[in-house]
């Protein structure tokens, strides 16, 4: 495969939308993708998620971006067709997939359901395949991949707003499951009303948690409790609502993307209490150790999920009605959406509506 432009790497040709370099500028381009393995399932992009990690690989700002670049790991789509193997989904299905499409299948992490944590993990978008070829992800018109990666979507599960699950729904709910925060009787705090922590209240609240909403100001603090369904509101700014709430919480799930302080927050957890982040900023974060130590306190952090409980996510999202708050856009304004969600301008998470916007260049 090396040497071949991305047009003929592969027999079926394909296009969508990509970045030629770290301006994340993107524009029309073609490409191809894999014909069906015996294993593959392969589906018409119906809708994909903006998510901020796409802003990140779009600029390298994590430095490990590949170019060119088509990014895109909220896919939702129709099956239209099945390699001779596959059990999972038939023509028709309604599917998606997230942020990974390849791991080694026989590591300890592999064997526990927990692909999401393999060291040979292949991402959705601007990674090495194990063919040698680079991914390329869900801005495109169709998609292709081992069944093992593939999500079934519940018939009554809504394909634009569910989108948004596959990565922000799973990265919330995972450390929510494994670190205990959301159960009945407990009460988590959630620190950053924004495109994680709005899907993180509908989560902990479906799992039966008492709910509080951390944040810098009173901005969202009525849209918090009367439509997302919070018991309490916080703002972070201010020092007599923290000293009040100081050891009220049993957990806190923290989904800042933005350097902050770490100290108010781990004033706010009762004793044995958990800190747990999942909106990576960017710069390092202070922990002082002191609170650690005398309140026997944890501070910890979660990666997306593994496919079986990405499944177990969504159907739970469906049981419960919880979507993504969503702004449809078009292929055509994809990088003002994105200057936007760079700035926070969006309630809460953009999706792509692909099949009836892109066009075949």
């Amino acid at each position: 495969m090396a040497g071949k432009s991305p047009e003929e790497e592969h027999p079926v040709k394909a296009y969508g939308w990509a970045a030629r370099d770290s301006s994340g500028v993107l524009s029309p381009f073609k490409f191809s993708r894999r014909a069906t393995l015996e294993d593959d399932v392969r589906f018409k992009v119906l809708f994909c998620g903006i998510c901020h990690t796409d802003i990140h690989f779009l600029k390298n700002e994590w430095g490990f971006s590949l170019y060119p670049l088509v990014p895109g790991h909220e896919i939702v789509g129709e099956v239209t067709e099945v390699g001779s193997k596959v059990t999972k989904v038939k023509v028709g299905d309604k599917v998606g997939v997230g942020c990974l499409v390849g791991s080694c299948r026989t590591c300890e992490n592999c064997s526990a359901n927990l692909e999401n944590y393999c060291p040979k993990m292949v991402l959705t978008y601007a990674a090495p395949n194990f063919d040698g070829t680079i991914t390329y992800g869900g801005y495109s018109n169709e998609m292709v991949c081992n069944e093992h990666f593939i999500i079934r979507f519940p018939e009554n599960m809504p394909l634009a707003g569910g989108a948004p699950l596959l990565c922000a729904g799973v990265t919330v709910y995972s450390p929510m499951k494994y670190y205990g925060l959301a159960k009945p009787g407990s009460h988590i705090g959630i620190n950053g009303l924004g495109g994680l922590g709005h899907v993180a209240v509908k989560f902990a609240k479906a799992l039966g948690a008492k709910v509080t909403v951390i944040s810098t100001s009173d901005r969202k603090k009525e849209e918090a409790l009367k439509r997302l369904g919070a018991d309490a509101f916080l703002i972070s700014r201010n020092a007599d609502e923290m000293q009040a709430a100081a050891g009220t919480l049993d957990g806190i799930l923290d989904c800042v993307s933005a350097k902050h302080a770490l100290v108010p927050l781990l004033s706010l957890l009762k004793y044995h209490g958990k800190l747990i982040t999942v909106g990576a900023p960017a710069e390092p974060l202070e922990l002082p150790v002191a609170p650690l130590i005398i309140g026997r306190k944890l501070v910890g952090g979660s990666n997306i999920g593994g496919l079986a409980e990405t499944q177990e996510m969504i159907d739970l999202a469906a049981k419960h009605n919880i979507t993504a708050d969503i702004e449809v856009v078009s292929m055509e304004d994809v990088n003002t959406a994105l200057e936007r969600l760079a700035k926070g301008d969006v309630r809460y998470r953009f999706v792509i509506d692909v099949a009836n916007t892109l066009k075949a260049p």
